[in-house]
């Protein structure tokens, strides 16, 4: 998918249609190819193995273990039970990562960036063992290279009513994102890791928000963020909410693509793809 160039505006969603952006497949493959790769997950039950142990290497590995064998724990069940619980993480994980992918194309699109280096960020920091690190968050708009001007006027306007709410002036730069499928953890390590990287943005002139497309997250977590003025956009159904609370209105009326619209037009596809999926890992084969 390329980024076109300067052209004269017009509704993203009738550009798409024009085929000047990614179509509905382009975006489709870009979210479910992660996806599809469970299907080969393997546990890897205690191994150093990266490709894991396959069926024949379980009965191998706990058929050869007095104890395992005597309490039936060496049954095709058990290797079942083994794959679909790190199949189910391998699944959050990669539905994770086309959301990312996902995220950042819709925004070289629709902000008509001349190069994908803008459509992320990135920040060096040193260990406690002095090693340089270099941390990545997963999208950006930076003001100064969005050419689409609807879509920039959008982005400020937002940026400011945004800011006024969390009491405190917009950034000179623009957004930065991190980019999550879901937020199901209370993991007190990554929440600070979370906040560590929104003091940093803040610190170079971005305003850090939190992009869930799940509505699933807890309120606790919401209010720690955000009184670390740290914004958080979640998958809240657009009737219920507006663009500084969902984050499918947020693609809609301030970046100008349905978003929403895609997860539906192509839901009955990705429930197959993810059903098969399911099927695979609930398999002992």
């Amino acid at each position: 998918m390329k980024v076109v160039g300067l052209k004269k505006l017009v509704d993203v969603n009738d550009m798409l249609e024009e085929g000047s952006y990614g179509s509905d497949n382009d975006y489709y493959e870009l979210f479910m190819e992660p996806v599809r790769k469970c299907k080969y997950y393997k546990p890897k039950l205690g191994g150093n193995d990266a490709n894991g142990v396959d069926l024949d290497g379980f009965k191998t590995l706990y058929g050869s273990d007095s104890f395992y064998s005597w309490v039936g724990l060496d049954s095709e069940l058990m290797y079942s039970a083994h794959k679909a619980a790190g199949g189910m993480t391998s699944i959050y994980r990669q539905i994770g990562i086309g959301c990312e992918r996902l995220f950042r194309q819709i925004i070289m699109d629709t902000c008509l960036y001349e190069d994908a280096v803008y459509s992320n960020w990135s920040y060096e920091s040193k260990t406690s063992g002095g090693k340089v690190k270099t941390l990545y968050l997963d999208g950006r708009l930076e003001l100064e290279k969005i050419r689409n001007e609807e879509v920039l006027g959008g982005v400020k306007s937002w940026m400011d009513k945004y800011c006024d709410q969390l009491g405190v002036s917009a950034p000179v730069k623009g957004v930065v994102f991190e980019v999550r499928q879901g937020y199901k953890s209370k993991d007190s390590k990554r929440q600070n890791g979370d906040i560590d990287n929104a003091t940093v943005a803040w610190a170079n002139g971005y305003l850090p928000i939190f992009a869930i497309f799940s509505a699933q997250i807890d309120k606790d977590i919401v209010y720690r963020y955000i009184n670390n003025r740290c914004g958080i956009l979640t998958g809240i159904n657009e009737s219920d909410a507006g663009e500084f609370l969902s984050l499918f209105s947020f693609f809609r009326k301030v970046l100008g693509y349905d978003l929403a619209g895609f997860f539906q037009r192509n839901s009955d596809k990705m429930k197959v793809e993810i059903n098969t999926v399911l099927a695979k890992l609930l398999s002992p084969e």
